[in-house]
Order: structure tokens, then sequence, then C-alpha cells
């Protein structure tokens, strides 16, 4: 039964493929014999359909006495030994390998069968690529003129108009690679009409160039190496040029090498043989891509520093690229290498689209960054993103934080469902699915929180000058406490929401934290009393950040405060914090207006007509001063005789100036009393 089962599979096998080279043959007049590449894949076939015949029949297997184990033929207990034994097998695949190297030309060649040679097959792509590349640079030299006009209103000084603008480049940009696509399949389509491998490897060769041509458009749009007043990245004219040219080279290298594995796959090289293949390439590949971030650092860092204001991961890369990305490369590659040792075929997929979403998060940053620029650009001038709160930065945020979870579920997908397999791609959805209300929640509370901030920035900021000032101050004081108010019951809202959504009960949680409470207002009733007097100290306005106060405790300026206490700096240095509870009576110096009363000692026989006119006179040589001026709101006056002593008159005198320092006014005045009074007869007590 087994023999005749084993004799149909062939049988079948040899009709299908005898069917499919009569189909790809010419006319059956004169029959052609079956190529080589065909009737090994043939005897390959039917070595597999046997061996899994045996297997379904449950053939037994030889008695351990009729020959020895091999080596290779169990399967260690020690990973670190199974691991070594699995790479010396791929080693050993080694000459499979360049024997199928050395037989592509051959499988290529179809002239026995009425085809090309190998030699006019490759002849034919080079000039299909020499047409196509031509076309596109044509294409692209003729739409120079009109790309450097519009380029002219892409600048950022121009705001969101200049958004139009790029769209056009784009535009302008993309249609020599539509032209280039265009003609490049045309012509496959028309040189290689039959279905047959040279066809098969042509299509996959095109569709390489236009895979290459479409990067460069995309880094083109970012670069601009030939537009500089549209372009999107902070880099000089030079370094943009180097970089352009160095990327479009380690891309052509890695995209050769990926055709080539798939040119090697589709001649029906063995497993064993291409799993050596990618071992070789991939440190290949990765060398290009480390030459490539060494000798475009100065660009990099250009790049990343213009991100890094409005972007903290912008920051931290201009700082440390090199380093970073050299070992992102290394572990790229040391995984592709376990993935393949291993035997997890998914591990290159998974380092392809983390790759490709890494570099589409670059592009996305620097096009965000962009679009915020000019969207913040007035119409006085260009003012740079960053340096005052705005919606567009905002909104930015909020984009981007979307963007980085939804960058960080597809990877975590493709490593934990694909290649780690961790859980299976049901388990995955249905775990999605739950997590989907969560993480919508919880990214509303951010938006939320975002809004706030920016809600209240604004708001500051309306009343930081002129006659609000003093309206400025208390805002000052009390935002931070609402901010900080408002982020806890965000997050407790949006957590508890969340873990309801994920299927978590939390009506434990609620009790647990009521029953908490409750023990914390019994336990902690200072706490309570500090928290409750703060609130009404704040409420009744009582002190500001940057006020001089004096309390029972101690005085000094108010540098910050929490919901428990509040802190001062003496004059002397020292930081006091002292709880809401015990501040008790509150003395604020830097309220309104500050009056200064200080008295001098004169002679018993002093003119105090003549004392009061020269008061007048050092009060408008102070009043001349404009920095003097603006800090005074009453001049310099004599009040008049506080007492008679024995042999002095003591006067007082008087100004009043704005909160803050008057003792330099107070210093000042007296200075200028001591130079002037003895110039014109007025003696001092002695």
């Amino acid at each position: 039964m087994m023999t005749f089962r084993t004799a149909a599979i062939a049988v079948i096998l040899l009709m299908g493929l005898t069917c499919r080279g009569f189909a790809q043959s010419p006319p059956p007049a004169q029959p052609q014999p079956l190529p080589q590449a065909q009737f090994d894949a043939l005897v390959e076939a039917v070595k597999k359909a046997v061996a899994e015949e045996l297997k379904a029949q449950g053939a037994p297997a030889k008695p351990a006495t009729t020959s020895a184990p091999q080596a290779g033929d169990r399967e260690p207990s020690d990973p670190i030994e199974a691991f070594g034994q699995r790479l010396l097998k791929i080693l050993g695949a080694a000459p499979m390998l360049f024997s199928s190297l050395g037989e592509l030309p051959e499988a290529l060649d179809e002239s026995k069968v009425g085809g090309r040679s190998t030699g006019t097959f490759f002849l034919l792509l080079l000039a299909i690529f020499a047409v196509a590349l031509a076309l596109e640079a044509s294409v692209r030299a003729a739409l120079t003129g009109l790309k450097l006009r519009v380029a002219a209103g892409a600048v950022p000084e121009r705001g969101v108009r200049s958004l139009s603008s790029l769209g056009l480049l784009a535009l302008l940009d993309l249609l020599p690679v539509i032209a280039l696509r265009v003609v490049a399949r045309a012509a496959v389509g028309f040189l290689f009409p039959l279905a047959t491998q040279q066809q098969q490897l042509a299509f996959m060769a095109v569709m390489a160039l236009v895979i290459w041509r479409v990067y460069a458009f995309i880094l083109r749009l970012i670069i601009r190496p030939e537009l500089p007043v549209a372009r999107l990245c902070g880099i000089d004219d030079g370094e943009a040029r180097l970089l352009y040219r160095r990327v479009l080279a380690v891309l052509i290298v890695i995209i050769s090498l990926r055709q080539l594995e798939r040119a090697l796959t589709a001649i029906g090289t063995p497993d064993e043989a291409m799993v050596a293949a990618r071992i070789f390439l991939g440190p290949l590949a990765g060398a290009m891509l480390v030459w490539m971030i060494f000798t475009s650092r100065k660009a990099a860092l250009q790049w990343f520093s213009g991100l890094g204001h409005v972007s903290r991961l912008g920051a931290f890369l201009s700082e440390h690229w090199v380093g970073l990305a050299g070992t992102f490369i290394i572990s790229l590659i040391a995984t592709q290498f376990y993935g393949l040792v291993t035997g997890h075929r998914n591990v290159a997929v998974a380092l392809l689209l983390t790759v490709n979403l890494l570099f589409a998060l670059l592009l996305f940053e620097t096009l965000l960054h962009a679009v915020v620029r000019r969207l913040d650009s007035q119409l006085a001038g260009f003012t740079p993103a960053g340096t005052r709160l705005t919606l567009a930065d905002v909104t930015a945020r909020c984009i981007r934080v979307a963007v980085l979870i939804g960058i960080i579920v597809t990877i975590a997908e493709s490593w934990v469902v694909n290649v780690l397999g961790l859980v299976n791609v049901s388990e995955w959805e249905h775990t999605a699915r739950e997590a989907l209300t969560a993480g919508i929640t919880l990214f509303t509370a951010y938006v939320l929180w975002e809004l706030f901030h920016y809600a209240t920035s604004t708001y500051m900021q309306r009343y930081m000058a002129g006659d609000a000032a003093a309206k400025a101050s208390r805002l000052g004081t009390l935002i931070p406490l609402l901010r900080v108010t408002v982020a806890i019951v965000l997050a407790v809202l949006a957590t508890l929401i969340a873990l309801e959504n994920i299927g978590v009960n939390v009506t434990p949680l609620l009790a647990g934290a009521s029953v908490l409470g409750l023990a914390l207002s019994f336990g902690s009733q200072a706490l309570v009393k500090d928290i409750v007097s703060g609130i009404f100290y704040l409420t009744d306005d009582a002190f500001r950040v940057g006020e001089f106060i004096d309390c029972e405790k101690a005085k000094g300026t108010v540098e910050s405060f929490t919901l428990r206490s509040v802190r001062l700096r003496s004059p002397s240095g020292q930081l006091h914090t002292i709880p809401f509870g015990e501040l008790g009576h509150v003395t604020n110096f830097a309220r309104d207006w500050a009056a200064v009363d200080f008295p001098l000692r004169f002679a018993r026989d002093v003119d105090l007509d003549k004392l009061r006119a020269a008061t007048e006179k050092v009060s408008a040589d102070i009043m001349a001063v404009p920095e003097l001026k603006e800090k005074l709101l009453e001049p310099l006056k004599m009040q008049g005789i506080a007492e008679v002593a024995d042999n002095a008159l003591v006067v007082h005198f008087k100004l009043v100036a704005h909160p803050g320092n008057p003792a330099a006014l107070q210093n000042e005045a007296i200075i200028r009393m001591l130079r002037a009074f003895p110039e014109q007869g007025i003696e001092f007590a002695k």
C-alpha cells in the first residue's frame, strides 16, 4: 500500500512539472528536454514525498545495533552545545551556497529552450534600469525651474501658507518616481512576456529599483540637498548632500543583497544554504550601516539638535547618537544571527519592521517639528517653536504620544507573537481589544492634562505685566497647587477607569481607599489641620511666592509651598519649612506698598527751614534717576521733629516705595543726605 501511494505521488509530481515545462516551452512541434534545474527540483520533490510517506506509515527505525548513532543525529540537552551544533550544520552548508551561486547564471540561461541567454538577460535588465533612471532624471530636470519657484514659498516665515508649497514640492518630486515605475514595469512586461524564471527575477529587480527610488524620494522630502530653503531638518548644505549620498549608497547595497537572497530562493537553493547566506550577508549590511552612522555623525548631530527644541528624545539622541545607533545595529545583527541559528524565521521580518518603524518615527518627528515651526511663525517674523507654549505645541505633543503608542504596540506584537511566541494571535487580539478602551482612557487623561496646563499657562501670560502683575503673582501662587490637584484627580480617575476596562474589579480598591482615608483623618489630625489651614491661607491671599513675610515661627521670602507646608528663605540664608497649621499670625511686607521711616540726629541750633529745603533737593536728585524713580511711590519727605535731646534734634524722614527692597532706597537716600547736608551748612549731632 505504501509503495503504491509513493509511486502515485511521484507520478503526479512528474506530470505536474512536465506540464509546467510544456507551458513554458516553445510550441510542441519541437519538444525540448527538461532543464537541469527543474529535473533537480523534481528529484528533490520525489525524495521529500517518499520521506513524508514513510513517516506517515510509521516506518520502524533501524535497530541501534545495526549502526552507531552519529553526533549530529541526537539533540543535546545543553542549549549551548545544541546551538553550536546547529551553527556548525549551517556553516557546513556553505559549499551548497557557493554551488547555488555558481548555478545561478545557468538557471537563468533559457537559450536551450528558445529563450534568452544569461548575458542577454542581464544586458536587457541593465538597459531597463538605465532607461528608467534616465527618464527619472529627465523629468526631475524638467521640473527644476518650477520647483525653485515653489520652494521660495516654503520658508518657515510664511507660516501655515508654506505648508501648501511643501505639499506641491512633494508632488513634483513624486512625479519622476512614478514615471520610473511605469516605464520599468512596462519594459519588463514587453521584453519578458512569458512566465519564466527570467521574468520573475526581472520583476523582482525592477521592484527593488522602485523601492530604492521611493526611499530616495522620502529622504529628499526631508533633507532637500538641492533646495536648502525647503529643507525640513537643521543640516547645512554640505552635510545634507553627503548624508543623502551615503544613505542611498547603503540602501542600494542592502536592497541588492536582499534581491540576491530572493534570486537564490527562486532557483531552489536548499534551506540550510539560504540560512548560511543570511548569516554571511547580515554582518555585511550591518557594517554598511555602522559606516554610515560613523561618517554621518556631524549631520546627525545637527539634525537631532534641531529636534531637541520640541522633543526630549531629539535632544537625547543628539548627545548619544553614535553610541546608541551603533549599539542598536549590533544588537540587530546579533538578534538576526541567533534567530537564524535557532530556526526563528520570523526574526528577519520583525527586524525589518522595527527598523522601518524607527526610520518612520524619525521622519515623523522631523515633519512634526517643521509643521510646528510654521504654525508658531508670526507675521512680524519667525518665532522658533518651544520658546513659548502654544496650542500647536500641545497638539504636537499629543499626536507624538499617540504615534509612539502605536509604534510600540506594533513592534511588541511582532516580537511577542511572531518571534518569541509568548502568546498566539487570538490571545493577543483578545488582550488588545480589552486594553484598547483602557489605552484610550489614559490617552484622554493625558490630553486633558496638556490642555489644562496650556490653559493655565496662557492665562498667566495675560497678567504678567502692567497693572495686572499683582493678579499674576497670586495666580503664580495658586496655579501650581491647582495643577497638582488636577493631576492627581485625573491620574486616579483614569487609572480606575482603565483597570475596570481590562476586567479588574475596582470596588475593593474604592472601599480600601475609603477606609484608608477615614483612618488617616482620625490618626493624622495634624496633617488635616495643616492642609485645611493652607487652603484658607491661600484663599485669603495671605502671601504669594516671592513675598517677604513674618510669621510666629520665622520670617523670610516665600520660595515654595506644598499642600502641607510653606518654605521661607531668611535674609541670612536659612531655609525654614513651616507647616501651615503652625504659621499663626502672618505679616506681609511685600504687598501693595512699603513705607520707610527713619530718624537722623542734627545739631540743636539747626535751621529747620534750611533742612527741609535741603531734603527736597536730595529728593529731587533721587527722582532724577529713572531706576530709582520707578521704585518710589512718594518722594523723600521730612516728617518733623520726633525728639529734642540734650545736644541734638531727632528728625524723622519718610519715603514710600514699591514692595520688594525698600531698605536699598533708604540706604541710597541716607548716603545722599550725608553728602549733601554738610555742603549746605547743616551739621549732624556729635
